[in-house]
C-alpha cells in the first residue's frame, strides 16, 4: 500500500494511543533508552512533574511493566520482544514493529532494528539516523502490516500484537487473509506514517503545560 488512511491516521496520532501523556511518554522513552530500570522519582525529575502526577498517568496504563516498582518498559522495554531495537549498542526491544520507526526520533538516537517474521522467522533489518531517517532496509521488499482495533483496551494486546515486519508482500498476506481489516504498508509508507506520530508527540511534549496532566489524559484507545 502507498498510502494510509485518514481512519487509521487520526488513531495513530490519538495522544491516547499509548495510554500515556506525551509530555511523560517522552521523557520516559529517553530514559529507557539508557538501557536501566526507571524509577518514578527519575521520571519526575526529566518531565517536570510532580511524583504523584507521574504515578496518576502510570496507573491509567495497565501494559506497563515494572520490576520492584522500577519501570522496565512501555512501548520501549528491556524484555525481550520480537522487535530487537539496538541503541549506541544497548540491547532493547519494543511493543510493535512501528514502534521501531519513530522511536529514534523521540529519542534523538539513531537505531539498529532486527525484527522477526512471525510466520517465517526471517529477520528484517532496519537502521536509522538520529532524526529518525531510514538509513537502510533488509530485505528490501519489507512491509509492515497494521490492524486498528475496533475495541477499547490496553494498547498493547489492542493494536501492538498485530504491528509485525514480513520480508514480503506476499509472505503477508496469510496475515492480510487473516485480518481483511488489515493494512500491509510498504517501509517508506510505514516510516512517513511514524514520522507524522514522533512530530505530533514530540510538538504536545513540548506544551504540554504541567498542571494539565490529569487522570482524564489517559482514555484507553
Amino acid at each position: 500500500m502507498t498510502a494510509i488512511d485518514e481512519k487509521t491516521l487520526a488513531y495513530l496520532l490519538s495522544p491516547s494511543r499509548s495510554g500515556l501523556d506525551p509530555s511523560l511518554f517522552v521523557p520516559l522513552l529517553r530514559l529507557l533508552a539508557e538501557g536501566e530500570p526507571v524509577t518514578i522519582a527519575e521520571l519526575a525529575t526529566a518531565s517536570g512533574r510532580s511524583e504523584n502526577t507521574v504515578r496518576r498517568g502510570l496507573s491509567a496504563v495497565p501494559d506497563a511493566e515494572y520490576d520492584d516498582g522500577r519501570i522496565l518498559g512501555l512501548a520501549l522495554t528491556l524484555r525481550p520482544t520480537p522487535h530487537r531495537f539496538t541503541v549506541a549498542g544497548r540491547q532493547l526491544y519494543t511493543w510493535c514493529a512501528l514502534d521501531t520507526l519513530f522511536f529514534p526520533a523521540l529519542i534523538g538516537k539513531a537505531a539498529t532494528i532486527e525484527s522477526t517474521s512471525p510466520d517465517s522467522g526471517i529477520s528484517v533489518w532496519v537502521t536509522t539516523g538520529t532524526d529518525g531517517t531510514i538509513t537502510s532496509v533488509q530485505p528490501d521488499t519489507a512491509v509492515l502490516s497494521l490492524l486498528i482495533p475496533d475495541h477499547d483496551g490496553p494498547v498493547r494486546s489492542s493494536f501492538c500484537n498485530q504491528v509485525h515486519y514480513f520480508a514480503s508482500r506476499e509472505e503477508a498476506q496469510p496475515w492480510l487473509d487473516a485480518h481483511p481489516d488489515g493494512e500491509v504498508l510498504d517501509i517508506e509508507v510505514a516510516h512517513r506514517v511514524g514520522a507524522a506520530v514522533a512530530s505530533s508527540m514530540l510538538a504536545q511534549a513540548d506544551t504540554a503545560d504541567p498542571d494539565s496532566v490529569t487522570q482524564d489524559a489517559y482514555s484507553a484507545p
